[in-house]
């Protein structure tokens, strides 16, 4: 096996889960979108901020996907942290209703983007250590 073909090797399987994840984010991105058109305006916000926080997500998984593929480089993205996940003091304080109160699509979705942000927040943190 030359080279190539051994740093395809490590590469795949990472871009695969990052391809997962990507997936997962949009998914969540659009879940619930027909729905909130019919939110009251103080529950449309917490709609908003969950679509804000995967955005996040989605635009620092371009990244990461940049990076495996050779778009970017790791000495780039250890050098500007503009690439880093950015928004956890928003994306992991405790919202600030009962999500209880909430049409089950909302609360199901704070839950599971708050879950796939905590993910990709160590991802982060380990990338990030990882180009140290």
């Amino acid at each position: 096996m030359d080279s190539d073909d051994a740093s395809s090797a490590v590469t795949t399987p990472a871009l695969a889960f990052f391809g997962h994840t990507f997936d997962e984010a949009l998914a969540l991105r659009d879940y619930g979108e027909e729905e909130s058109r019919e939110l009251a305006v103080e529950v449309a916000a917490h709609f908003s901020v969950e679509t804000m926080r995967l955005t996040n997500m989605i635009a620092w998984l371009l990244v990461q996907r940049a990076m495996h593929q050779g778009e970017l480089t790791r000495e780039e993205f250890r050098d500007d942290d503009s690439w880093r996940l950015g928004g956890a003091g928003i994306c992991l304080e405790e919202p600030d209703v009962d999500i209880e109160l909430l049409p089950p699509y909302l609360s199901d979705l704070l839950r599971r983007s708050e879950r796939l942000y905590s993910r990709i927040a160590r991802l982060d943190s380990m990338a990030a250590a990882e180009t140290r």
